[in-house]
């Protein structure tokens, strides 16, 4: 009885912070419904057994992804009334874009509904859900693993490489110049007749 509404409370926080983080007027608002959303979800993990997956959630999700969203909105100077005054703009690629998230989602759970493709683990006695998981993410998966951590490596130096690019025009600071630099001759007065400038 606990369970089920445990189950039933956090499935309906889950499908309304979601549907609150798709109509919400404030992004900041948006974002805090998003993380909102994430706790539920780990809790529908915790009640499915899958405690590695929730805690998984929680630090990355809503530890990393979610802050920096978060941040980004609130420190960007994003004028949202001219962005949603372009929406009808990017209506008909927002329209496609749906139209295949829907197909896709009814192949998969068409998919679904035929059987699961993936027969369960047989789970050894002891043992926990985390240490299962890794027999199989090491052992069956390994090549998928490994492909998906040097996507993410060629992600990150990719990213590093399109920072680290050399502008014209930008001051940079010396810092051996700042301490090192005499104290008398830093300052030079000028003698400013009334009516010219420098």
């Amino acid at each position: 009885m606990i369970q089920a509404l445990a189950f039933y409370m956090f499935a309906i926080t889950a499908v309304i912070a979601g549907t609150l983080v798709v109509f919400a007027r404030n992004p900041v608002h948006s974002v805090l419904w998003l993380i909102l959303s994430f706790f539920a979800t780990a809790g529908l993990f915790v009640l499915m057994g899958a405690e590695f997956l929730a805690m998984l959630l929680m630090i990355i999700y809503v530890g990393a992804v979610a802050v920096l969203f978060l941040f980004v909105v609130m420190m960007l100077d994003v004028d949202f009334a001219e962005l949603r005054g372009r929406v009808a703009q990017y209506l008909p690629l927002g329209l496609a874009i749906g139209v295949i998230l829907i197909i896709q989602l009814s192949i998969g759970f068409a998919a679904w509904s035929e059987g699961p493709t993936v027969g369960p683990v047989a789970a050894a006695d002891n043992t926990t859900n985390a240490h299962e998981l890794g027999a199989v993410v090491y052992t069956k998966y390994v090549y998928a693993f490994q492909a998906s951590g040097l996507i993410l490596l060629v992600a990150m130096i990719g990213a590093i490489v399109l920072t680290l690019r050399t502008r014209d025009g930008v001051k940079k600071q010396d810092v051996l110049a700042q301490m090192y630099r005499d104290p008398k001759t830093a300052v030079e007065l000028k003698d400013v007749r009334p009516g010219q400038s420098l």
